[in-house]
C-alpha cells in the first residue's frame, strides 16, 4: 500500500452530527469527509427538557467528543428528505477522544482531519 495525501480543498464538509445517537441535541457539530475516512465532532449537548449542559461519556468534563470512522464507499444517507449526502459509515470507531471545550473540541477536529489526510490507499 502506498500513501496518499488527501488536499484540504477535496474534503467534503458537513452541517450535521455525524456520529451518536442523540447528536441532534448538541448544539456544536463538525462532521468531515476526508478520503475515506469520516471525522465527527458533537458536543455541547443539552439534554431534552434539560437546561444545563450534560457531559457526553463518563468524563466528568467530557462536553466533546471526536470519533473517526471508515466511510462506507457508494452507501449515502437514506433520509430522502435530509438531502445531506453524508456517507453511511461503519459504526466501529478507529480513533477518537474527549475534550472539555468547543476550542479544544475544533482543534481536535481539525487535527484528525490532517491525520487522516494521509492515508493508505
Amino acid at each position: 500500500m502506498k500513501k496518499e495525501f488527501v488536499p484540504s480543498d477535496k474534503w467534503i464538509w458537513y452541517g450535521h452530527a455525524g456520529h451518536l445517537c442523540v447528536g441532534h441535541y448538541c448544539r456544536f457539530h463538525l462532521c468531515t469527509k476526508v478520503g475515506q475516512f469520516f471525522i465527527s465532532t458533537v458536543g455541547d449537548y443539552f439534554p431534552p427538557g434539560e437546561d444545563a449542559r450534560d457531559t457526553i461519556g463518563g468524563g466528568e468534563k467530557d462536553f466533546f467528543e471526536t470519533y473517526v470512522f471508515t466511510a462506507k464507499k457508494g452507501l449515502k444517507c437514506k433520509l430522502n428528505k435530509c438531502q445531506c449526502g453524508m456517507p453511511n459509515i461503519d459504526l466501529h470507531e478507529i480513533d477518537g477522544a474527549r475534550v472539555e471545550t468547543a476550542r479544544e473540541a475544533a482543534n481536535l477536529h481539525m487535527k484528525m482531519c490532517r491525520k487522516y489526510a494521509k492515508r493508505k490507499v
